[in-house]
């Protein structure tokens, strides 16, 4: 069985950059290596109506903390086949946001810290009821906030179809979900983390996450 490995960041920290220089680190190594990416925006309904509801098309909806994570979650339940396979015929799968994320969100969302009830209730409904399979390690892009917004910005402006979000959109969110993943980072929950500040070597990276 492969290690599952996440990739964990805001809105702009650089997680598919990172993932894409682990993906050439590791196959150079000669793992072989698979990834994915949630929210499954173009693959799933259940991410297709919680996009809908951050960009204002269904109503109240996004103004349910309980209700958006319950779809983002229901997208990860309807991938827990594709994951299972991808473990089982490669050496790494990277995930692009998993878990922690709809943790770190709900929990900034209600003023909450990683120690607050909707953590809890995230991992009892993602882990314990729909048995998303849990990560064997989680890296935490801890970009500074000005740049990794500066970042969203910029692609929001140079690409159309990449128009932030509510979420993104929400300075005082991000900031309030960079305090979570840290709490999370440190707490090491469901997995060891590495939270990555500084310069990245992706082959020094790679060898630390197939031990």
């Amino acid at each position: 069985m492969g290690r599952l490995v996440v990739v964990e960041g805001l809105d702009g920290s650089g997680k598919a950059t990172l993932t894409a220089r682990l993906v050439t680190a590791l196959r150079g190594g000669g793992s072989s290596v698979a990834t994915t990416a949630f929210p499954r925006y173009e693959a799933d309904v259940h991410a297709e109506l919680a996009r809908d509801a951050l960009y204002g098309r269904l109503g109240d909806l996004a103004d349910s903390v309980h209700g958006m994570a319950v779809l983002f979650a229901l997208d990860r339940r309807e991938a827990v086949g594709g994951l299972r396979d991808l473990l089982s015929s490669h050496d790494v799968v990277l995930v692009d946001r998993y878990v922690a994320s709809n943790a770190a969100y709900s929990a900034a969302r209600l003023a909450q810290g990683a120690d607050g009830e909707v953590v809890r209730w995230v991992h009892d409904l993602e882990v314990a009821r729909f048995g998303i399979p849990v990560p064997d390690h989680q890296l935490l892009l801890a970009t500074d906030r000005a740049v990794a917004a500066e970042r969203a910005r910029q692609r929001a402006a140079a690409d159309h179809t990449r128009a932030r979000d509510a979420y993104e959109a929400d300075d005082d969110l991000q900031t309030r979900t960079d305090a979570v993943y840290r709490e999370l980072a440190a707490q090491s929950w469901l997995s060891p983390w590495t939270v990555l500040d500084g310069e990245i070597d992706p082959h020094a990276l790679a060898a630390r996450l197939i031990v």
